[in-house]
């Protein structure tokens, strides 16, 4: 169970859905979320905002397998912390770009864990340089769709049949901001994650049948490996503080936990939403 500060916190009850608790305190001030029981399986997870919710999953009682593509140390290092809170976790190589290392992938966490409750499609690319459209190479467009967009489908693809035979099931593709609004010199990003945006809205309808919620979290600018490097130089930065209200990036973590409420039992009623979790730079559904 995971427990979490929240000093606003002025009644004291507890109210239990189903396998999730929800428990606010005057006393103690704090809020916890319970997963226990629950297969997860995330994309991404070795480093960044992946890294993160495996081991905020793991913390909340799930049983989490995750991918990494290059990076073995750092997944391992993900592995043996998430180890301690005392549930199953499990790093596997894959290229989330290829449908058979999704199947596979899938393959491996039913097998491993039995079901398959939650899917958090982090895995993703961006272009650190500025690229215009006139200078992206077919090669360059490609391997962006490639990673951020057909694996997003490939996953879910491999996923549902579990979902639908349990009757239920959590996908949670991870967006952008630049999917809503578009990213000038980031065009293909920006297209890719718009592509995912539009999956979620159509598979929340096609599934909600089978008790499948589909929903997005879309992070703006997050201090991690990827978008660091413009971050951290002192135009980059002096550029996102401006950009944002609250005045600088999110860390992994404040991304990860909107992504653990979507994946809870208090999140039973919704599907088909993008979750804005950008310090107020864009404002938007």
């Amino acid at each position: 169970m995971i427990s979490l500060p929240r000093p606003e916190a002025q009644l004291s009850k507890s109210i239990r859905l189903r396998r999730t608790w929800f428990w606010v305190s005057d006393r103690w001030g704090e809020w916890m979320i319970s997963l226990a029981g629950k297969a997860a399986l995330i994309t991404g997870g070795s480093r960044g905002i992946g890294a993160a919710a495996v081991k905020l999953f793991a913390q909340a009682g799930a049983d989490v397998i995750f991918s990494y593509n290059k990076a073995k140390d750092a997944a391992l290092q993900v592995e043996q912390e998430s180890k301690k809170h005392g549930t199953r976790v499990e790093a596997f190589k894959a290229d989330v770009g290829r449908h058979a290392d999704n199947k596979k992938l899938v393959d491996q966490c039913i097998a491993r864990l039995g079901r398959l409750d939650i899917v958090v499609a982090n895995a993703g690319i961006w272009n650190t340089e500025d690229l215009p459209i006139e200078n992206i190479s077919e090669k360059q467009w490609d391997e962006m769709m490639r990673v951020n967009l057909k694996s997003v489908y490939s996953i879910i693809h491999f996923s549902v049949p579990q979902m639908i035979k349990q009757k239920s099931g959590r996908i949670i593709p991870i967006t952008s901001t630049a999917g809503q609004r578009g990213e000038s010199f980031h065009t293909h990003y920006g297209a890719s994650k718009g592509g995912v945006i539009s999956l979620v809205k159509g598979l929340s309808t096609e599934l909600a049948r089978h008790n499948i919620l589909v929903n997005s979290v879309a992070p703006g600018w997050v201090a991690t490996d990827m978008s660091n490097p413009v971050i951290q130089t002192k135009a980059g930065a002096k550029a996102v503080a401006a950009a944002i209200p609250l005045g600088r990036a999110a860390s992994a973590e404040e991304i990860a936990g909107p992504i653990l409420f979507l994946a809870s039992d208090l999140a039973n009623f919704l599907t088909g939403e993008i979750i804005n979790v950008n310090g107020g730079s864009v404002l938007c559904g």
